[in-house]
């Protein structure tokens, strides 16, 4: 089985992917991890060197590529990688999403450190953060919203996240 987390940048998807995957006995693999070690350079250095459609690209490979592979797996997706293309509806076809759902004071608050690493948000104070994200966010919606399971993640801890991910994967 694939487990696809999805959900905006910083709520969670790679760090609570570790966890369910050392849980659950998966294998975890990181998306954008993955791409930069296929490309040779970091997610901000694709953008800036090749542009968006370049790296859009290399998601939909990874996503195909990994319809062949074997094994229970947990991946962490790019925030964006749902929203391209079928994207979505291929992740849904090749396993099972899980949409970590997050509000954006909350993610602002999340994504306090780290920020110069994602070519979206370099060099954002935090007020510009947040009216990005208000402005974003409802668009991403239309395609985290068909994920197989929604978890709201405001106010919960990543315990309570991996508890709810386990019990899903233990019914399916």
């Amino acid at each position: 089985m694939i487990v696809f987390l999805i959900g905006f940048m910083g709520c969670g998807k790679t760090s609570i992917g570790r966890k369910v995957a050392a849980q659950a006995s998966f294998r975890f693999v990181d998306m954008d991890r993955e791409i930069e070690e296929r490309c040779g350079m970091k997610v901000a250095d694709i953008f800036q060197r090749h542009g968006e459609e370049s790296f859009r690209r290399c998601e939909r490979e990874f996503l195909e590529n990994l319809a062949a592979s074997e094994g229970d797996t947990i991946v962490s997706t790019g925030g964006g990688a749902p929203c391209h293309g079928e994207n979505m509806e291929l992740m849904n076809r090749l396993g099972r999403t899980v949409y970590l759902k997050m509000s954006p004071p909350k993610l602002v608050k999340r994504l306090e450190h780290g920020r110069e690493k994602r070519p979206k948000i370099q060099g954002m104070d935090d007020e510009r953060l947040l009216e990005y994200i208000f402005h974003t966010l409802p668009g991403r919606e239309e395609y985290y919203g068909k994920a197989h399971f929604i978890i709201d993640c405001d106010g919960a801890t990543d315990d309570y996240i991996c508890r709810h991910i386990a019990g899903y994967l233990e019914t399916e």
